[in-house]
């Protein structure tokens, strides 16, 4: 059974970067034809896109936040990382990763609470 789980810290203060790492067990993040995405949804709104990383390495990020977006992995450890840069309280949202395969967003972790605030 494949699982996802999101780790990094609640509380980043503005215009600093903030860095989730995804894990994911029972299945390797490198193998065909699967992408590993970051979304979030902020409170009392929809889920907003960021970006994934391929099964390849390559990556595609949202075009609205691809100037501070940044997704890399560590196939060593199974792990896939966000870092999203000069973060505001309007980055304020629960983030979570995602596997998706043959269009089908199968598994997800279970999100992380993450706030902007100083």
């Amino acid at each position: 059974q494949v699982q996802l789980q999101e780790s990094g810290p609640g509380l980043v203060k503005p215009s600093q970067t903030l860095s989730l790492t995804c894990t994911v067990s029972g299945g390797s993040i490198t193998t065909s034809n699967l992408y590993w995405n970051w979304i979030r949804q902020p409170p009392g709104k929809g889920l907003e896109w960021i970006g994934y990383i391929a099964y390849s390495g390559s990556t595609y990020y949202s075009p609205s936040l691809k100037s501070r977006t940044s997704i890399s992995r560590d196939t060593s450890k199974n792990q896939f990382t966000l870092q999203l840069s000069s973060v505001t309280p309007e980055d304020t949202a629960v983030y979570y990763c995602v596997r998706v395969g043959g269009g089908v967003w199968d598994y997800w972790g279970q999100g992380t609470q993450v706030t902007v605030s100083s």
